[in-house]
């Protein structure tokens, strides 16, 4: 399928450069390229770093707890005795 795109003349020259260096066509990179990026889960916006490390993500709701009695006790600091 054939189809016109807008890309910014450095990205495009950028591409184009790495065509040749890679030694395939404009076609094939971008092809690839795009190939690549919808193979690649998006990480929804709502997760944080621990739903992705294994070790860590025990540790979740336990830091969550953590940073709830952080803003709590923040909460309770007397800003005038910083002066």
């Amino acid at each position: 399928m054939k189809t016109t795109l807008e890309i910014p003349e450095n990205l495009f020259r950028n591409a184009k450069a790495t065509a040749a260096k890679r030694g395939v066509t404009l076609k094939t990179f971008f092809t690839e390229a795009l190939e690549e990026k919808l193979r690649t889960p998006e990480r929804p916006k709502n997760q944080t770093a621990f739903n992705y490390f294994g070790a860590m993500s025990d540790y979740h709701e336990e830091n969550q707890l953590i940073l709830k009695e952080i803003e709590s006790e923040f909460g309770n600091v007397d800003v005038s005795e910083w002066k």
